[in-house]
């Protein structure tokens, strides 16, 4: 069948399959949802294998990892897609119009959480494959899938597991969609992710919370001490002080800076979308490039003493922050922990024990402009947006691409078919259904333009 014409009878269908994915709540982050993880995991790969296609669950100490694969295809590439089924927390649920877990649909987009982080997209490869196997029987080169559980919170399963899949892994190059387009109706190549490293910096003083009026002032109170600590780390421009920090930074170059000065960034209409009257970073760099090519630094989450209705006047026991930095390209994570290890050890008060928790970290993401991979997906976003791309950076982090691509070998393609308003990680996530349905004609024109590709 004609894929023009298996797409169209198979909208209503590809939507439907949709929403049943994001009707699992399978947040990897809290293990009461661990049930639906696993439901999770099992659809992915019941409906891999409904295409044909050689499936295999990877078992590991955390999550499941979805594995597929179609026949080789000699003298052709190969290409690995990676994505995920796990989603994040859905909280603050009271923030949601819809249940974050019942996919309803809102002046033509669906909201749900995972609805473009990253079920949506992941999907649109999967459906992809399905109708270019509906209209000729067979791919046009072999095309891998990695469906992970655990990338919201840092990969840890596939990272383990990749050395001794590395040769079932092996590619030319991984397509990720787990990023925005530059706006909507103007899709986007994004050729750099930056790179993440999450801590959690806790604090413990006295055994117990005291009178603020019997021990006040005579003993080191942590929230004090937390909050010195934290301010110490970066200074009111958003510059970062820890010393070294800016060391191995790869900076912008000027024909870097005029390309992204020329996207058509409305900065008003963003300040707008966030709510906010200004912006503000770095100095001496633009909201694009502070967002995309520069470190930085937020705190995620303050914790201390007592947090309900009124006051209680204490000096309390213990502090914690949890805070996450954004790392750009050629910049160590390893190194930034050991120089902020050693910066806060430098500036704790005493009478406080610190204890420093790294979650995960990961290096930043570079690829080459040139590559004859960007020029196929130039050319099959072409045919599914009716519109050309720009090149873009993204300021996310998607933590275990930098290890795929060194580990394998291979070339990278981020193709972001989402929009940045898709309220990713926040209440009332969605994920517009025209670009769902655009994406996956664009996916399977990649397909094509990968195949006529010479290995």
């Amino acid at each position: 069948m004609p894929m023009a014409n298996f797409l169209s009878e198979n909208q209503e269908q590809f939507e439907r399959d949709l929403f049943e994915l994001l009707s699992i709540a399978s947040v990897s982050a809290d293990g009461e949802f661990a049930p639906h993880v696993r439901q999770a995991a099992t659809w992915v790969a019941e409906h891999l294998a409904g295409l044909g296609l050689s499936v295999e669950t990877i078992e590991t100490d955390g999550n499941p990892i979805i594995y597929a694969e179609s026949p080789p295809v000699p003298g052709k590439p190969v290409a690995l897609v990676y994505g995920h089924y796990d989603v994040q927390p859905p909280d603050p649920l009271a923030d949601w119009i819809s249940p974050p877990f019942e996919p309803t649909v809102r002046d033509g987009a669906v909201y749900a959480r995972g609805a473009t982080d990253d079920k949506g997209q992941m999907l649109t490869h999967v459906k992809a494959a399905q109708a270019l196997l509906a209209e000729q029987g067979e791919l046009p080169l072999q095309i891998k899938f990695v469906i992970e559980g655990e990338e919201e919170v840092g990969s840890g399963a596939l990272s383990r597991i990749l050395p001794e899949y590395k040769e079932k892994l092996a590619c030319d190059v991984i397509i990720v969609s787990d990023m925005p387009q530059f706006g909507p109706g103007q899709p986007a190549i994004t050729y750099a992710l930056r790179g993440i490293a999450v801590y959690e910096l806790r604090l413990t003083g006295p055994k117990q919370d005291l009178h603020s009026g019997s021990f006040g002032g005579s003993v080191t109170n942590p929230a004090v001490a937390l909050c010195r600590l934290m301010a110490s780390l970066v200074d009111a421009e958003g510059r970062i002080q820890i010393p070294g920090f800016y060391d191995d930074v790869k900076s912008l170059s000027e024909t870097e800076r005029i390309a992204l000065g020329a996207l058509p960034f409305d900065q008003r209409s963003y300040l707008e979308q966030l709510g906010v009257e200004e912006a503000h970073g770095e100095r001496g760099y633009s909201t694009l490039e502070r967002r995309w090519a520069r470190p930085s630094l937020d705190i995620n989450g303050l914790t201390s003493g007592y947090q309900k209705e009124g006051s209680k006047t204490i000096v309390p026991s213990t502090a914690t922050a949890k805070f996450s930095f954004r790392l750009v390209p050629n910049q160590d994570p390893a190194k930034i922990g050991f120089a902020l290890r050693t910066h806060l050890a430098e500036n704790c008060l005493p009478g406080v024990k610190m204890e420093l928790v790294e979650h995960h970290t990961s290096s930043a993401v570079l690829a080459d402009t040139g590559s004859d991979y960007i020029t196929a997906a130039v050319a099959a976003i072409e045919k599914g947006f009716g519109k050309s791309p720009v090149l873009i950076r993204e300021g996310g982090s998607v933590p275990i691409v930098a290890e795929m691509a060194q580990t394998l070998d291979a070339g990278v393609l981020m193709l972001g078919w989402g929009l940045p308003d898709d309220n990713t990680h926040s209440p009332n996530e969605k994920f517009c259904l025209a670009d769902y349905h655009r994406a996956i004609k664009a996916s399977a024109a990649l397909y094509r333009e990968l195949g006529k590709l010479q290995k």
